[in-house]
């Protein structure tokens, strides 16, 4: 896969997407890109649970995204179902 490049900088990607996940589309593929302790983190845009699109939902305290529909959380560097009712989300990796 060829590296695309989305931001110029740290700042530019601080004010292009604020504190809310947004809804990344790379190659027909639907990614959800967050930033948590002033990190990006990209995830697939669908919960695994119910298929809702994760980046309609929040980021937590913690560095987890929460799911507009039902809740669940999914640790955005691991794609962990924190408390294990749903399989992981895919994480997306990048440089």
């Amino acid at each position: 896969m060829d590296w695309i490049k989305i931001f110029d900088s740290l700042q530019h990607m601080k004010q292009t997407l604020g504190d809310k996940p947004r809804l990344l589309i790379v190659h027909n593929k639907r990614l959800c890109i967050a930033v948590h302790d002033d990190s990006p983190l990209v995830v697939s845009d669908r919960c695994p649970h119910n298929g809702e699109s994760l980046s309609k939902g929040s980021v937590n305290y913690l560095g987890e995204i929460v799911c507009p529909w039902h809740g669940y959380q999914f640790h955005l560097q691991t794609g962990r179902e924190c408390a294990q009712r749903a399989p992981d989300v895919e994480t997306i990796p990048y440089e």
